[in-house]
Order: structure tokens, then C-alpha cells, then sequence
């Protein structure tokens, strides 16, 4: 990947996580922007949400971020200028709740198993 497009990536990712914060309440959960993938020909972004403590699984948070996606979009060609202003596509991210399952398991594997087993 060149230089250039992670550098846009890392800016899309940053203002789009000031906006969010910003501007949506979500009232039962932690909302962090993992990742941007801005496309090369700069007309999309994927764009990865991490959600914890939701209690719909994060379904709902997608669900609300597409919802207000145009204002979104707005927001970003105001704070960021280039060429086109990406089309955001939301993806829910769930490496963090798979890290820590997975660190969960390692642990359960190195706790010794009891006398009486």
C-alpha cells in the first residue's frame, strides 16, 4: 500500500472518529473506529467499528452509523479535503472481543487443574 493512501487512511479514520464522538450518543456502548480503508480511487471507505457493551451485539450501532451516513459524509468534506469525500461503508469489528476470548482460553490453559480431577 502506498505511502500516501495510509496516510489518508489514518486522517479519514481520525476526523470520522472525532465526528462520531462528537455528534452520536450511544447510549450503552463503547463506539471506537478500528480501521479506514480508503479505496484507491478514493470513492469508498470501509470503515471498522468496535463496539462493547452493546446490547444488541453492535448490529445496532451499524445500524444507526448507516442511518446517519449522509450527514456523516457531510461532516468529513467539510474537515477533510480531497478529491472525492468516500462513500462510508460500516463493517463491525469484532477482533477485540475475539482477542480477548482468545486470551481468556490461553489462561484457562495455564491454570493447573485441581487435585481431585
Amino acid at each position: 500500500m502506498k505511502h500516501r493512501q495510509l496516510r489518508v487512511n489514518e486522517v479519514v479514520k481520525r476526523e470520522l472518529s472525532g465526528i462520531i464522538a462528537r455528534e452520536l450518543n450511544f447510549e450503552d456502548a463503547l463506539v471506537s473506529i478500528n480501521a479506514v480503508d480508503v479505496t484507491p480511487d478514493l470513492k469508498n471507505a470501509h470503515v471498522y467499528v468496535s463496539v462493547l457493551g452493546a446490547s444488541g451485539g453492535g448490529t445496532n450501532v451499524i445500524a444507526e452509523l448507516e442511518a446517519h451516513r449522509p450527514a456523516l459524509q457531510a461532516e468529513l468534506a467539510r474537515r477533510v479535503v480531497l478529491k472525492y469525500t468516500p462513500h462510508l461503508d460500516f463493517h463491525l469489528d469484532d477482533s477485540i472481543k475475539r482477542g480477548a476470548r482468545v486470551i481468556e482460553i490461553l489462561e484457562e490453559l495455564e491454570t493447573p487443574p485441581a487435585e481431585n480431577e
